[in-house]
């Protein structure tokens, strides 16, 4: 590999996408330091094992691995024995429990009928606002497909506080798929492959990151300067974070989560939504049953809301609103100029990802990296553009 001219090269962030991109360069005999502010690894994807209960706990909210793509399927288990798992969401609203995504069942609970798929489609077709033909908000497009009723018992206040903005004020590319099935799937997810690692997701970065050419700190945050001493750095940090902020910050929402235990079985589920706007959290997670093969006679549960993010609190959901794309639009063009630098990642990039996408966006980035070195080509900003 000496023909590719490059010694060493920085990852920044320790989550999938720098674990990934770490592991593949380090195979390729090229020497990576990979840093990451934080004190563990795996990023928002960590798990660690509860001190009091013994239960995993996904502590940044729960990760669910669902994914079509093959390859990125054979390339994880590589590193975990992946567990079979479904999930099966829950939704308190208006005082009565029902099946999510919205399916059959659901039509018929919360409407008290006992509808066959056909009778459904036709019933919901003619509640839809029809006046609405090309749908411009999130509202819009909710009330195109399941109208009033639906859109406020479940969509409505959930997205409020979600979001901290009416439904009228998101773009309706937030609901590019309405979740909505005429039969008794109540699969939240529609993939080929789905489960969860038997160790928690953590376990797979540190096998990742296990390799000879790696070297690994925590507890470390880069400055720009650092990049000088490197050949090539790939930056998962914040987009707007690797010049200082110095244009303003890209907007987030962020998660606080409230820790309760308990004895036996709190909520029966692993996710019930409370989409009621006068409930001020957006859901209740019950993390032991995410790992449904093992027995606990406690439980934890994290009660989780939503709010602004602030200059220290973790960012989890990028907003890309207006004002926010204007932001990026700036912040990309300065990337565009940086020598030696590629921003990759859910935070790099500025885009929301599930993590089978990052960990593709990851190999290609990878691929391509290898490939455009050897033959001295110059490497992008952006792999994927933000």
């Amino acid at each position: 590999m000496a023909n590719l001219n490059c010694s060493k090269v920085l990852v920044v962030g320790a989550g999938f996408s720098g674990a990934v991109i770490a592991r593949k360069l380090a195979e390729a005999d090229i020497a990576v330091d990979v840093v990451d502010s934080r004190s563990h690894l795996a990023g928002n994807c960590h798990t660690a094992r509860d001190e009091v209960t013994n239960v995993m706990v996904h502590a940044y909210g729960p990760h669910i691995f669902h994914t079509d793509n093959e390859k990125v399927w054979e390339f994880v288990n590589q590193f975990a024995n992946f567990k079979p798992y479904v999930n099966r969401v829950k939704a308190i609203t208006n005082g009565k429990v029902y099946s999510l995504p919205i399916n059959l069942l659901t039509i018929n609970q919360f409407f008290n009928k006992t509808f066959s798929p056909d009778e459904a489609r036709k019933f919901i077709e003619d509640i839809a606002d029809n006046s609405i033909v090309d749908p411009e908000s999130f509202e819009d497009q909710a009330l195109r497909f399941v109208g009033k009723d639906i859109y406020e018992a479940f969509f409505k206040g959930y997205t409020e506080k979600q979001w901290g903005v009416s439904p009228k004020e998101l773009p309706a590319s937030i609901l590019k798929r309405l979740p909505l099935r005429f039969n008794y799937d109540d699969n939240y997810f529609n993939h080929k492959f789905q489960g969860i690692p038997e160790e928690g997701y953590t376990a797979i970065i540190e096998k990742l990151l296990d390799y000879a050419n790696i070297t690994v700190k925590l507890n470390k945050n880069v400055e720009k300067r650092e990049a000088k001493d490197y050949d090539h750095v790939f930056y998962s940090g914040p987009l707007d974070g690797w010049f200082d902020y110095k244009l303003g910050r890209l907007g987030y929402r962020t998660l606080d989560f409230i820790e309760e235990r308990h004895e036996g079985d709190f909520q029966g589920c692993a996710v019930m939504n409370y989409p009621d706007s006068d409930v001020p959290f957006t859901r209740i997670t019950e993390h032991k049953h995410f790992s449904p093969w093992e027995n606990h006679e406690q439980t934890i549960v994290f009660r989780e809301y939503s709010r602004p993010c602030g200059v220290s609190d973790i960012p989890y959901y990028p907003i890309r609103l207006l004002e926010e794309k204007k932001l990026l639009n700036e912040y990309t063009a300065l990337a565009l100029k940086e020598k030696n630098v590629s921003f990759v990642g859910r935070l790099g990039t500025y885009r929301y990802l599930d993590m089978d996408v990052t960990i593709l966006e990851a190999l290609e980035a990878s691929e391509k990296f290898l490939a455009l070195k050897s033959n001295n080509n110059k490497i992008p900003a952006f792999f994927v553009e933000p």
